[in-house]
């Protein structure tokens, strides 16, 4: 994504802070729904943002749709919260780290797999001890003998990258980079794709930043992003993609928010 667009990005940043929009009251809370809604809902999860608001507030389950989409929901609000709660100390990017992301957004939709390579718990966020792919002859995930090493790499990088990386761009093109390198590597049997997006949204709360959802009615271009990076081992088409919805989410809120201010402020005799 060239320069200019990035100013685009950062004057409505600049705009969103503002307007204050994040101080109202519970926002932070109905936006991390949201992002908690999207993410599940781009993995299968048939809860809307208003099913995703009345579970987690009313304990509500909505009619006709299967619990295993409840729980999904219900664990990665758990795993946010930790994230969260993480940020605050800038805990370091580590591999036990990523595991307990995952281990707590698999917590309930888990389980112990017996395959030739091992035994591995999804719940506990072990790594996988197969081989995956993305749906029946699709793109083949690396060999899981190669993931810890992996993992490992890409920590040490992150670890390094979040002490030097000063400017609003480069802070938010980090999380979008491991977000990608994380799902390329794939180091788990399921919820690889939430953790990414969950990884993405820490290092945004390490840095303060506002963070970034990827709206479930994107998730075919946001799959196609990932499969060009992956197939031509780049990440401008992911880049460029991360950005776009970084400013689809800003001037969403802001014109939410300036919808709500006419609705309240305006007057009828």
């Amino acid at each position: 994504m060239e320069q200019g667009a990035w100013q685009e990005i950062e004057q409505l940043y600049q705009k969103f802070q503002q307007l204050g929009i994040s101080e109202a009251v519970d926002y932070d809370k109905y936006y991390l729904y949201s992002l908690i809604a999207h993410s599940t809902a781009i993995e299968g999860s048939t809860l809307t943002e208003l099913d995703t608001q009345l579970l987690f507030d009313e304990g509500v389950t909505a009619k006709g749709k299967p619990l295993v989409h409840h729980l999904m929901n219900e664990d990665l609000k758990q795993a946010y919260e930790l994230a969260q709660a993480e940020s605050v100390n800038l805990i370091p990017v580590t591999p036990a780290f990523l595991q307990r992301l995952n281990a707590t957004l698999m917590r309930t939709t888990g389980s112990v797999h017996h395959v030739m390579g091992g035994s591995f718990d999804s719940s506990k966020g072990d790594f996988r001890l197969c081989g995956v792919t993305a749906g029946v002859g699709g793109y083949s995930y690396m060999n899981y003998l190669k993931v810890p090493d992996k993992v490992d790499e890409l920590c040490v990088l992150l670890q390094a990258k979040q002490k030097t990386t000063g400017t609003f761009r480069a802070q938010y093109e980090l999380s979008f980079n491991a977000h990608l390198h994380l799902v390329t590597i794939h180091p788990w049997i399921d919820g690889n794709g939430r953790t990414a997006r969950l990884l993405m949204n820490y290092i945004q709360f390490c840095y303060h930043l506002f963070p970034t959802k990827v709206f479930k009615e994107d998730r075919e271009t946001y799959i196609l992003s990932l499969r060009q990076c992956q197939e031509a081992e780049a990440n401008q088409p992911f880049l460029d993609f991360m950005a776009g919805q970084l400013k689809k989410s800003l001037s969403l809120e802001i014109e939410r928010f300036n919808a709500s201010q006419k609705e309240g402020f305006c007057f009828m005799f």
